[in-house]
């Protein structure tokens, strides 16, 4: 999460815990060069998107953007591009990108995911929920757009729907940590830290599990007032300077207002464990 993100109120610090739902939920679904054969010389991505630094993601946007120019039909290229441009915070870009790809090329799967991914990071959440649906098929349903709706549903405010959400991608996947962890920051965002906290230590337990989903454990431990444990778990398997910035960001959440009390006050209250009360 960027640091942009970083606001005074409980409420928008909840409404930054829910853009990590979408990186997460819809990671999987981007395309690479790796996934596909296309016409042409295709540009490869050395690392996931969301695990560049600063200096790799500028690198990666302007070498895959020229690509782009080039054939902006090419639906690899124009995916790692949009997923690019919004991981830079340039979300109106990525979303120009992404309606242009799937325009030329209005049945493929992997374009509809990313489309939904760049809407919803627009604020388009019901346009995204529709595209997904589109990108969805009911004789092989993919657990990963069924996790992004659910993510989708989060940010609309729907936590019961979205729960059920991630539950049905958990039947067809089951203890995948992606789809462990946003269900627990679905129950962040309704204040319910300790069902969260639940969630998230079964998520990163996992052996597949990776540092975002950490991450997000290292947030919901801190929010709680936890900092000491919380900056523990931030540190593993990051760089150093990686592991600063995420610290950093904790420290500088958990200093405004003290949210994390107020969040624990919260959560304290009757009615939130199931978020009935609070959609």
């Amino acid at each position: 999460m960027p640091a942009s993100r970083i606001i005074i109120s409980p409420t928008r610090i909840l409404q930054g815990a829910a853009a990590s739902l979408i990186i997460l939920a819809l990671a999987g679904c981007s395309t690479t060069a790796k996934d596909r054969m296309t016409t042409g010389s295709v540009p490869k991505l050395t690392k996931p998107v969301e695990e560049m630094d600063a200096t790799e993601l500028r690198s990666a946007t302007d070498r895959i953007g020229q690509a782009y120019e080039r054939n902006p039909r090419d639906p690899v290229n124009g995916v790692n591009y949009a997923n690019l441009l919004r991981m830079s915070g340039r979300d109106t870009q990525a979303l120009a990108v992404m309606q242009q790809v799937a325009i030329a090329n209005p049945g493929d799967r992997n374009v509809l995911a990313a489309y939904g991914k760049a809407q919803a990071a627009a604020g388009q959440f019901q346009q995204a929920l529709d595209t997904i649906g589109r990108a969805q098929t009911p004789d092989r349903p993919d657990w990963r757009l069924i996790s992004a709706e659910g993510a989708i549903l989060d940010q609309m405010g729907r936590a019961s729907e979205a729960r059920q959400r991630y539950r049905d991608a958990l039947d067809i996947q089951p203890n995948e940590p992606s789809i462990l962890s946003n269900l627990g920051m679905s129950y962040v965002l309704t204040g319910d830290l300790r069902t969260a906290e639940t969630y998230l230590h079964s998520a990163a337990g996992q052996p597949t599990a990776d540092s975002r989903v950490r991450q997000n454990l290292a947030l919901v431990v801190g929010l709680q007032g936890r900092f000491a444990e919380a900056e523990q778990i931030a540190r593993r398997e990051l760089s150093p300077q990686q592991a600063d910035a995420n610290v950093a960001y904790l420290r500088g959440m958990l200093s405004q207002q003290n949210s994390w009390q107020k969040l624990a006050a919260k959560d304290k209250m009757p009615g939130t464990a199931d978020g009935s009360n609070t959609n």
